[in-house]
C-alpha cells in the first residue's frame, strides 16, 4: 500500500509557504500548491486536503510528493509536458537552403525541408525567418550590359539631381498592348467580411497603347493612346508634348533604346526641333525612367481590376485617371545618386562573374 510522503518543515520553510499561500499577487496554482504543503506538514491525509481545498486527491499527492523530492523547487514550476524538442542542425538547414534544391524541385519548402531534416514544419520556419531566407521567393534583375552605362547613367540621374535652369525634363514612354478586359460575369462588391469578386477568366475586347510623358518638376503627365506603337504615333506624340510645353523652354526627353524612338524620320523631326534633346536610358536599365512609377500606379489603381466593355471604354478611363492625376500633380523624388547606383551594379556584376566561373569550373 502506498504511503504518501511525510512533509516536515523548518520554521524558516514554514514561514515561507505560509507567506505564498496568503498572497494575492502571485499564481494562483502556487497558492494552492503552498496550502497543499501546509496542511500536509500538520498530518492531514491527501483525501482529507482534496476534499477541504476542493481539488483531486491525485493533483494533491503529486504536489506533496514533490516537495517531499525538490522543497520549493519542486512546486515553483510545471514540468515539461510532451516530448523533448528535436534540435535544428541549424548550419546544415542554411546550407541546404542556399546551395542545394529538393528532387524535382526548384525550391526548398518548409514541408520539404522538414522531411529531410527530420523536424516540425514550424521548426524551419523559425530557423529561415532568424536567418533571413525567404526560399518561396523570387525577384527579377537584370543587369545591363550597355558599354555607355556610366556615361548614360550620369546624364540622366544629373537630370533628376540638377536639372538644367530654363528647362522642362520629361520622362517618356509608351505602355503597350492595354487590354480592354471584360468579365465574363458580374462581381460581387466589397462589404463586411467578405473581399469584393471578380471572374477568373475574361474577354478581349481589344488593345489600345498609351503614351505618356511625366514632368520631372511638378508630376504632371502629357498623354494620349494610340491603337499602334510605330514611329508614326511615337511622332505624333512627340508632337503633341512640343505643343503642350512653354515654347520658351528647352526640352530634355528621357526614353529607352526602342526602335521607333531611334528612327530616321524621328531624327529628322529632332532636327528640325533643337529645343527638343533626347536622353537614352541604357540596355535593359528602363527602371531609370521615372515614367515606369507612373505606369505602375495606372496599373494597380485602374487598369488591372477594371471592367472595359471596349476600347474606347478603356481610353475613357484612362484619360479620366490622367486628368484627375494633373488636378493635383505630386513628383516622385529621385534620391539615389549615380555613384551609389554604379556601386551596386558593380557588386551585381562581381557576384555574376564569380557565379559563372564556379558554373563553369
Amino acid at each position: 500500500m502506498r504511503v504518501a510522503p511525510k512533509i516536515v518543515l523548518s520554521q524558516e520553510e514554514r514561514g515561507e509557504l505560509t507567506k505564498l499561500s496568503r498572497s494575492r499577487l502571485g499564481s494562483v496554482r502556487l497558492v494552492q500548491r503552498a496550502q497543499i504543503v501546509l496542511l500536509a506538514a500538520d498530518g492531514m491525509q491527501n483525501d482529507d486536503i482534496a476534499a477541504r481545498l476542493g481539488i483531486g486527491r491525485v493533483q494533491v499527492s503529486r504536489w506533496r510528493g514533490r516537495y517531499a523530492q525538490s522543497r520549493l523547487a519542486g512546486i515553483e514550476r510545471d514540468l515539461p509536458r510532451g516530448a523533448p524538442p528535436v534540435k535544428v542542425d541549424v548550419a546544415r538547414l542554411v546550407e541546404l537552403t542556399t546551395q542545394s534544391t529538393p528532387a524535382a524541385a526548384t525550391h526548398w519548402s518548409t514541408r520539404k525541408m522538414a522531411a529531410e531534416l527530420g523536424v516540425s514544419a514550424a521548426s524551419v520556419s523559425r530557423h529561415w525567418r532568424a536567418n533571413g531566407l525567404k526560399p518561396h521567393l523570387v525577384r527579377g534583375f537584370k543587369v545591363s550590359r550597355d558599354p555607355k552605362f556610366v556615361e548614360k547613367l550620369e546624364d540622366i540621374v544629373g537630370l533628376y539631381m540638377s536639372p538644367p535652369e530654363h528647362a522642362l525634363v520629361l520622362c517618356c514612354d509608351e505602355k503597350s498592348q492595354v487590354q480592354a478586359l471584360d468579365r465574363t460575369q458580374p462581381g460581387l462588391p466589397l462589404k463586411k467580411g467578405r473581399a469584393a469578386t471578380m471572374t477568373h477568366d475574361y474577354k478581349r475586347n481589344g488593345t489600345t497603347t498609351l503614351f505618356a510623358a511625366l514632368n520631372v518638376l511638378d508630376g504632371s503627365v502629357i498623354a494620349q493612346c494610340e491603337q499602334q506603337h510605330r514611329h508614326t504615333e511615337w511622332l505624333k506624340f512627340l508632337r503633341k508634348i512640343d505643343r503642350e510645353t512653354p515654347k520658351d523652354k528647352a526640352l530634355h526627353l528621357i526614353a529607352d533604346n526602342y526602335a521607333t524612338h531611334k528612327h530616321p524620320v524621328v531624327q529628322e523631326w529632332l532636327a528640325k526641333h533643337p529645343r527638343i534633346q533626347m536622353h537614352f536610358t541604357p540596355t535593359s536599365a528602363s527602371w531609370l525612367n521615372m515614367v515606369e512609377r507612373f505606369f505602375r500606379d495606372i496599373t494597380t489603381e485602374r487598369l488591372r481590376r477594371g471592367v472595359f466593355t471596349s476600347v474606347p471604354a478603356l481610353v475613357t478611363a484612362i484619360d479620366d485617371y490622367i486628368a484627375h492625376h494633373n488636378t493635383k500633380p505630386k513628383p516622385f523624388i529621385w534620391t539615389k545618386s549615380a555613384r551609389d547606383i554604379l556601386q551596386k551594379v558593380i557588386r551585381a556584376n562581381s557576384r555574376l562573374s564569380s557565379k559563372q566561373n564556379a558554373t563553369l569550373h
